[in-house]
């Protein structure tokens, strides 16, 4: 097995590849263009300009659905304004945090920790101080010599839902404390509704600003896509309608970053298969391929009352013939769940918000159905694609002790 393991890779070493720059591909690559968005990049360097001066910019809070540019486009914007400090010897810091996928941003102290070792080279300790001591060092640290800090906290509602938002309360008001430097806030979110749950002084002092990405549409698309895939390979590997395909796949969600995925695993397919032209084959494959991912990760990750409550969409729709059931009928098989696995039941009230992130993340959908003067309601039915349902519903039961 050994010896065949290395033929493999010794091979593998010596065949030609689909990607010129295969980065250009991955999540964390910023473009040098941004088709389509010169005006959400004019409106967050006209709100953050004032920062250049060491004047406070307004907190701005930035939403809008997956894959419509909020990140890239921060991070397009923050890094210029960096690179205009730095030539012009302007005392700006910029932080920035993914509060989902770093594991720092699931305790005050841990966050506020990291920000004082990664932007003042603070030494504290992963434990032994109090969350008090930890500020304390940190405003000390910020207010030793005229600072304009910037904070950038990505999938902010994750750092809310981890800790509270009793954080952003705290990090609003620190500006009170500084008499030399000060304190700007950019939060960044996925969920429209975010803010509807927070505590109305947080929402004041975060929100001064807002600004909403809508979703881009497939002829944009296409255009992101081609500006990348000039760069990320080799002239002649990519199918005549391999881009406006993807961009078609894609545009049910006005998903740029899912597009870009969804060509780099078709191009990662076609390399398997040791072919040198990206299909729409290729991409048919890798669609099934992300779909089956994306659901499962979603799945995996929603809260047990989410999970309870999407199991009983499922056991409904099973025994409807798949067609889209009642919120009732749904919010009672949900308290059944509760009862049997020894759950308090949330209210109708917190149910309906699980259900709407739910519907928003594509895992159901929903639709308000008028009976004229008998009311309205809602039906339900699963966004989950049908192949793999029964991989999504073994997940649950699993996940759920069932």
């Amino acid at each position: 097995m050994t010896e065949k393991l290395t033929s493999f890779f010794e091979q593998y070493m010596k065949k030609e590849s689909i990607f010129k720059e295969k980065n250009v591909l991955q999540s964390g690559y910023t473009p040098d263009a941004m088709p389509h968005r010169d005006l959400e990049i004019e409106k967050i360097a006209a709100i953050l300009a004032p920062a250049l001066k060491l004047d406070k910019p307004s907190n701005l809070f930035i939403y809008g659905t997956t894959g419509t540019g909020k990140t890239v486009v921060t991070k397009y914007v923050t890094a210029k304004m960096m690179e205009l400090a730095e030539k012009s010897n302007i005392t700006l810091k910029i932080y920035s945090i993914n509060c989902k996928l770093k594991k720092v941003a699931d305790t005050e102290y841990r966050l506020m920790a990291d920000i004082a070792r990664t932007v003042f080279n603070e030494d504290i300790p992963e434990t032994g101080l109090s969350t008090n001591e930890v500020y304390k060092i940190f405003v000390r640290a910020l207010d030793k010599q005229k600072i304009l800090l910037v904070m950038v906290l990505d999938e902010i509602d994750s750092l809310v839902d981890k800790i509270g938002d009793e954080i952003l309360y705290n990090l609003t008001r620190l500006n009170s404390e500084l008499k030399n430097s000060q304190l700007s806030i950019v939060g960044i979110s996925n969920k429209l509704d975010f803010t509807d749950h927070m505590d109305a002084r947080v929402k004041s002092s975060l929100c001064e600003e807002e600004l909403q990405f809508f979703k881009y549409n497939a002829l944009q698309i296409i255009d992101i896509l081609s500006e990348r895939a000039k760069i990320a390979f080799k002239q002649g590997t990519i199918a005549e309608g391999v881009l406006s395909k993807c961009a078609a796949y894609a545009a049910n969600y006005g998903d740029a970053r899912r597009a870009i995925d969804l060509l780099r695993v078709a191009a990662e397919i076609a390399e398997r298969k040791n072919e040198t032209i990206i299909t729409t084959d290729h991409l048919d494959e890798a669609d099934d391929k992300l779909n089956t991912d994306k659901y499962y990760d979603a799945v995996k990750n929603l809260p047990k009352h989410s999970q309870m409550a999407l199991l009983s969409i499922f056991d409904l729709c099973s025994k409807n013939d798949e067609k889209p059931v009642l919120s009732g009928n749904v919010f009672d098989a949900y308290k059944t769940f509760c009862s049997n696995l020894k759950y308090k039941p949330l209210t109708q009230r917190r149910f309906s918000d699980l259900i709407g992130e739910m519907e928003m993340q594509g895992i159901i959908h929903a639709k308000t159905v008028s009976h004229g003067r008998y009311g309205r309601t809602r039906h339900f039915g699963l966004g989950i694609p049908h192949s793999t349902v029964s991989k999504i519903e073994r997940l649950l039961r699993e996940g759920l002790g069932l």
